[in-house]
């Protein structure tokens, strides 16, 4: 009886110290991961310098950061003040205000010569003749800007929209979309400038002339008129550019 009671004793104490083990391995623990938190991940006593090699490293380390910051300041100050200078401002303002017509940022009156481009009657449908050669495309309008450029046009519109050196004319089934708007024949074309300048630009233009010739053949829509006054509003899209991206896929 008195083996039992020594035997159920010594149990009790061998339970006792795996708990005591437990809680110590649970302490250490905490402190482990309380130390890797506070430092960060990093060695909070790097390897190969005392406390005091440490301090003079983290004082050059904030001198350097504090003078590229002052170095820095230094360089906006100066900008700044370039900036505010009134004449340097007034005469980038000037600048600006002088390639504001050239890039289309502001309306434009003048003489010049609109030309309008139609598709063919619907009733026109020679046999064995691609429908596509009955339609506006939009390289035949682009034929006619180009050309009208070539010859010195001060400003362009097309559908009364003003067209500048980004602007896109696309053509998706029998419509023509400019600037994401989707517009439908007969397409205006209106040109500023000197009219003789860009009617010879026009008859020297190869792809005008071949629009031409599809023109008298399949009645096509073709006419150009002189204006003595036209105005070519300011540009009003978007001057954000897009451009086509290849798939990791293709």
């Amino acid at each position: 009886m008195a083996r039992h009671e020594e035997s159920g004793r010594d149990r009790r104490v061998r339970r006792g110290w795996h708990l005591a083990v437990l809680g110590v391995s649970i302490v250490c623990g905490y402190a482990f991961v309380a130390a890797n938190v506070t430092s960060d991940g990093l060695d909070l006593r790097p390897a190969g310098g005392d406390i005091s090699t440490l301090l003079s490293d983290r004082a050059r380390a904030v001198e350097k950061r504090q003078s590229d910051a002052s170095a820095l300041q230094r360089e906006i100050d100066r900008y700044t003040e370039q900036a505010t200078s009134s004449s340097a401002l007034d005469e980038a303002r000037e600048r600006v205000r002088a390639l504001e017509p050239v890039s289309g940022f502001s309306e434009l009156t003048g003489p010049g010569m609109r030309i309008t481009l139609t598709d063919a009657p619907r009733e026109i449908a020679p046999d064995g003749v691609d429908p596509n050669f009955l339609v506006v495309h939009q390289q035949d309008i682009q034929a006619f800007v180009n050309a009208l450029w070539a010859g010195g046009a001060e400003a362009v519109t097309l559908q009364g929209q003003r067209l500048i050196s980004t602007t896109g004319i696309k053509c998706v089934g029998n419509t023509v979309v400019l600037d994401g708007v989707p517009y439908s024949p007969p397409y205006v074309i209106e040109a500023i400038g000197d009219p003789s300048e860009m009617s010879l630009a026009l008859s020297q233009s190869p792809e005008v002339t071949t629009y031409r010739d599809w023109a008298a053949r399949y009645q096509l829509g073709y006419e150009r008129t002189m204006v003595d006054s036209l105005v070519a509003p300011a540009y009003e899209g978007s001057l954000n550019l897009e451009h086509a991206q290849v798939s990791e896929d293709s």
